[in-house]
């Protein structure tokens, strides 16, 4: 079966996996201090026009979470975070295991804004409750939707007045980068956040996401945390071959472009039999509304997310197209989902 189930089921793209195939005799510095880490610092410096930024290459999105959260948050601090956000959900209790709540909130399509943070400050008002400390967001969300860059000033400067910092996990970065409705750039996160991290796990990296400090008081001593974590890898240079090969003549941009191509094909083909999304389609993850006597049938033959009942005669399916996902991948989904509701 074909899968829509996630946008990182793939190995690599095959220009990092020549980039990782064409060391297989060369030895190389160890722990994030090899050559082609610190040649892709530079680079992400540069795309950021960040040039005291700190660049950080951890192994996965969870790992840097919950490595960079429980640095810069003291014991009796917590991060806020909107209820659908990936360490309230999906990172089975990693950032509590290391002793700090994630007080979550109902976001709007899943985004945070200043007027639903505010009353988490009000309410937690003394010693006798956790401090909060931290704002979390996502770009793109759980949801696959985006943050404007009048929404992330806003933002940025509601934590910057209140003494909060403002950290962002860029998992499907990319694709946020290159949706159709876009006005931020790498420019632009360096400016508005605290810290955010450029995703490759699910932009054709074989694993890796590069952790990008702006505030450099939250930098001392980051590396202790990350090799008491775990999150150090002795071939760290894996990481950093892949990100300089990821962002050399803008492959990054071009696989998160073609992902969201991807989508908007795919979404096309349920638009135009009338179907419709738990939540307007942005980028490269549909949630889309199928009748119930559908769902059997689609998931005997492709890979999905369920994702809940809107109502009593529907299922929400999620569909995730990927850089690796082809037309012909699309077409064939097209011809098979004619027949099906045919029938």
């Amino acid at each position: 079966m074909y899968s829509f189930t996630n946008d990182y089921n793939e190995t690599a793209h095959p220009k990092l996996l020549e980039s990782l195939l064409s060391q297989t005799k060369q030895k190389n510095s160890g722990y994030g201090l090899d050559d082609y880490c610190q040649l892709a610092t530079q680079q992400i410096r540069t795309l950021t026009d960040s040039p005291k930024s700190a660049v950080h290459f951890l192994p996965g999105g969870t790992i840097t979470n919950l490595t960079f959260i429980s640095h810069v948050l003291r014991p009796y601090q917590a991060v806020i975070a909107a209820s659908t956000g990936h360490i309230a959900v999906h990172e089975t209790g990693a950032i509590e295991a290391t002793g700090h709540k994630v007080i979550t909130v109902e976001g709007v399509d899943a985004k945070l804004t200043p007027e639903l943070i505010k009353p988490i400050l009000d309410e937690h008002c003394d010693e006798h409750m956790v401090q909060p400390k931290m704002v979390y967001i996502s770009n793109t969300t759980e949801l696959g939707t985006i943050y404007s860059k009048q929404e992330l000033q806003r933002l940025y400067q509601f934590c910057q007045q209140h003494n909060l910092y403002l950290y962002l996990d860029g998992a499907r970065l990319a694709m946020a980068l290159t949706a159709e409705a876009n006005d931020l750039t790498f420019k632009d996160l360096a400016q508005l956040t605290d810290a955010f991290y450029i995703g490759g796990t699910k932009v054709g990296a074989f694993a890796g996401e590069a952790l990008v400090i702006n505030n450099l008081n939250l930098n001392q001593d980051f590396r202790f945390t990350m090799k008491q974590k775990g999150a150090m890898m002795a071939k760290s240079w894996i990481l950093g071959l892949q990100f300089l090969t990821l962002l050399q003549d803008d492959l990054y941009l071009q696989l998160g472009a073609h992902s969201n191509k991807m989508a908007k094909t795919l979404q096309t083909i349920f638009t135009e039999h009338g179907f419709t999304f738990n939540i307007p389609p942005k980028t490269n993850q549909l949630f889309v509304n199928i009748p119930n006597g559908l769902i059997d049938d689609i998931m005997q033959n492709y890979c999905v997310y369920s994702f809940g009942q809107p109502d009593s005669e529907h299922t929400c399916l999620r569909f995730c197209t990927a850089w690796s996902t082809t037309q012909d991948d699309i077409n064939k989904f097209q011809t098979y989902f004619k027949k099906l509701i045919q029938k």
